[in-house]
């Protein structure tokens, strides 16, 4: 079987296949237009987020038995088209949810003891000891929507703190010994701090919004570690401003485009953003929360181990 690597990954993804007996040809730079009048030559491909796989595309991979993900999501994909021509998908979310689960904790604490203002302070020559009394964890009640592999991580990295932790999930009877699975109402009653863990799918673009943001019954904290589409920007910061969203650790965010840093240099920053990354309120990072050198390694394992048991 012949695939056609079209991000780099892990060199032991490569190898390893290599060593199955599968032909592993790689190609990083070239457009997807040129990629598709070759993909007939493959059995199947793998890929992080280099570009979408539509039906066009999938059209011109004949041959096609599967797609990897080196990843845990597979929103770039026309999954159903996909799946309605018999290919086999295949993602990594047990690879980077351990990642996932510390960097929401980290982003969590990080809010409450108010790390990133007081270490600019601390920078600056400022020593404001009762500014930067934090809180604490324990006694809280954690919130997390979508309880897959990311949730259960965050909730099993709870487990050392005295919290309550609930969990709204589609699917049924998800809930175990880390956390009690709840309604949607009975979350926006009682949570303290909602964590987001869900997919990008219809149902989750555009879910924080205002009426979903007052619909709890607590000011909160919010922590995104899943999909920048899930949050509208806009009425986050209206909630920021007016202290019925007391802070926010956003890993993702709905501007996450290949042009981000044209934000910063071509004076097209939205409003909503420029508050955000001038509020002390508020912790970002570039989409890293799986972003770890082990998680690396692991996404690639996992891939293997999946190709290996479906095609040897």
């Amino acid at each position: 079987m012949k695939i056609l690597h079209l991000d780099s990954n892990h060199p032991l993804l490569i190898n390893q296949l290599n060593a199955l007996g599968f032909t592993n040809d790689e190609d990083y730079t070239s457009s997807k237009k040129t990629v598709e009048e070759k993909i007939h030559l493959y059995d199947g491909f793998i890929i992080r987020s280099r570009f979408s796989i539509d039906k066009a595309f999938l059209d011109k991979a004949k041959n096609l038995k599967f797609i990897g993900r080196v990843g845990a999501g597979l929103e770039n994909i026309d999954c159903d088209y996909a799946e309605s021509k018999g290919i086999t998908l295949i993602a990594a979310p047990e690879g980077n949810r351990n990642a996932v689960g510390e960097h929401s904790l980290a982003m969590l604490l990080s809010l409450f003891n108010k790390l990133n203002k007081a270490d600019k302070e601390v920078r600056n020559g400022k020593w404001l000891r009762e500014d930067n009394r934090g809180i604490e964890l324990d006694g809280r009640t954690v919130g997390l929507i979508g309880y897959g592999n990311m949730g259960k991580s965050f909730a099993k990295k709870l487990r050392g703190f005295d919290v309550e932790v609930f969990c709204y999930d589609l699917k049924p009877n998800v809930g175990d010994k880390n956390c009690k699975q709840v309604s949607l109402k009975e979350l926006q009653e009682k949570a303290d701090v909602l964590s987001l863990h869900t997919p990008q799918t219809p149902l989750t673009k555009n879910m924080i919004n205002a009426a979903f943001i007052n619909n709890f019954k607590k000011n909160f904290w919010l922590i995104n570690t899943a999909r920048g589409t899930s949050v509208v920007t806009k009425d986050l910061v209206e909630a920021l401003k007016f202290g019925k969203i007391l802070g926010a650790g956003l890993d993702v965010l709905e501007y996450e485009k290949s042009s981000f840093e044209n934000l910063f240099s071509d004076n097209k920053m939205p409003e909503a953003f420029e508050y955000l990354i001038n509020s002390d309120r508020v912790i970002l990072s570039p989409h890293v929360a799986g972003w770890t050198i082990e998680s690396k390694e692991r996404l690639a394992q996992t891939i293997v181990n999946k190709i290996k048991s479906k095609f040897c």
